[in-house]
């Protein structure tokens, strides 16, 4: 199966013209995989005879031609609960743990007959931005092997730039969704946060995390937040918000639609590529018929502070029910219950989300929390002041995504602008809970370059409208990385 010529609508169609059943494309799909990712290292566990299994049992119930998802197979990054299938975080701590219930977002997909293929590698914990922290493996660009494929969903991402699927699940704390897909050359969604239910995802940072999808194209993306999206039960900060069909829109245009670039996102610390990149789609918006104008975000120059604070905060929370007594690691020779503790959580934890986990801890603490953790959620106010503000006359905004191509892997970013604005760029969506995606607009010295398009809280169909519109009009989405591509 050559992914790279598919969309969810084309495969979709072969499966009900019986070219092929879904048990003969997860075969198909299981044999991209042992082929390709030898190479690019995405997957941390491959599910192959549940897999086969699963699709087997789907024909004989048949495919429903009224569904566009039955029978395809998807990824699942290794921070989603899976019933009966290894679920790590990426991470020591939990490199056993199997679950006894799915995520929503993995039941909704499977409800709609959808085959798990299996469970791509992260940032441990989804903290990093390069699939470098990754307590296992490293994973590599497709488009460049020496390259990082960005993070913390690095695998999915890669996973789909490379062939080995058709569409992935990912999580996005600051960026882990929209980031990587920009550095493989994918279309990548963080949807409004409540948009997707939080049950079942290892959490970071719960006011931050947010569940999406990354696919080769904006309707497959559409279509598959369509299938996750919705209030759930479990998670008290699911909306409730009627779900709108995503793919509605996407053949209406831009034409009418204001369109703003903000100052902030376009200074120093940006690839001069980058830069030229988002300003060469806003022509292309122009031309479409929009109205582009730079903007203004002022408190954006304080939202990594504000970022590092709250999510290291609700990260040191969350990580302490991994205490070696419930489930994950546990330490042999302790002496007492304070020791199992300290050595379970010594030897599992990387040195990330141990750091993460101090700046955290010393944030919450007496005498701290007014000083840092209440300083930062007054900031995060502020920053979501200022996005309301621009939405009151732009219904959308523009900006790069990352502010360089993927970096070598190993390689020191040594300007700390650059490291500086790395966050800067995607951190506010999250902080804001606003959605925002990444579709490839450019390249760099042959590596992908994205732009994120940023929405008002639930306008996703505003977002696809216009990425969908910008995609029709170029050709940066069909291009393939060599490793098992055409070009």
């Amino acid at each position: 199966m050559n992914y790279f010529n598919e969309s969810l609508t084309s495969v979709h169609s072969k499966l009900v013209n019986g070219d092929f059943s879904a048990k003969e494309l997860t075969q198909q799909t299981l044999a991209n995989i042992k082929s390709v990712d030898g190479d690019i290292n995405a997957f941390l566990t491959v599910a192959e005879k549940d897999a086969v299994a699963d699709a087997d049992q789907i024909d004989q119930k048949g495919i429903d031609k009224d569904n566009p998802l039955s029978g395809i197979p998807v990824a699942i990054k290794d921070n989603m609960l899976t019933k009966g299938l290894k679920t790590t975080a990426a991470s020591k701590i939990l490199e056993n743990f199997t679950p006894m219930f799915d995520a929503t977002a993995v039941e909704k997909l499977k409800q709609l007959g959808t085959v798990t293929l299996g469970k791509t590698n992260m940032d441990e914990f989804a903290m990093g931005g390069s699939t470098e922290n990754s307590a296992f493996k490293i994973t590599h660009n497709p488009w460049d092997t020496t390259k990082v494929p960005g993070g913390s969903s690095g695998g999915s991402a890669a996973a789909v730039a490379s062939g080995e699927v058709l569409a992935a699940l990912g999580s996005d704390t600051g960026g882990s969704i929209r980031q990587p897909a920009s550095f493989n050359g994918v279309v990548g969604m963080k949807p409004t946060y409540g948009r997707v239910s939080r049950w079942g995802l290892i959490a970071f940072g719960s006011s931050l995390d947010q569940i999406g999808p990354i696919t080769r194209n904006v309707e497959d993306n559409a279509t598959l937040l369509n299938a996750i999206a919705g209030h759930d039960k479990h998670d008290l900060t699911s909306s409730i918000k009627e779900v709108p069909d995503f793919t509605s829109a996407l053949n209406k245009g831009v034409k009418g639609m204001r369109i703003g670039i903000p100052t902030e996102f376009m200074s120093q610390g940006l690839d001069d590529d980058v830069k030229q990149t988002v300003l060469d789609t806003a022509e292309q918006f122009k031309k479409l018929g929009a109205t582009v104008e730079e903007v203004s975000l002022p408190h954006t120059k304080y939202g990594v502070a504000a970022y590092y604070i709250i999510s290291s905060s609700e990260a040191s929370s969350n990580l302490q029910r991994f205490d070696g007594i419930r489930y994950g690691r546990r330490a042999a020779d302790v002496k007492n219950l304070e020791d199992l503790y300290v050595k379970s959580r010594s030897e599992g934890f990387g040195d990330e989300v141990k750091r993460r986990i101090m700046l955290g801890t010393f944030s919450l603490s007496a005498g701290f929390y007014d000083a840092y953790f209440k300083k930062a959620a007054q900031v995060r106010t502020l920053m979501n002041n200022d996005f309301a503000k621009v939405f009151k006359d732009f219904d959308l905004i523009l900006a790069p995504t990352a502010p360089t191509p993927a970096y070598g892997i190993g390689e020191d970013v040594s300007d700390p602008m650059t490291m500086y604005m790395n966050d800067v760029l995607t951190l506010p969506v999250n902080l804001a809970g606003l959605p925002g995606m990444s579709i490839p607009a450019g390249f760099s010295n042959g590596l992908p370059v994205g732009v994120q398009l940023i929405g008002r809280p639930y306008d996703e169909l505003t977002v696809y409208q216009a990425g969908n519109a910008f995609e029709q009009n170029t050709d940066f989405n069909k291009q393939t990385p060599k490793m098992g591509g055409t070009n």
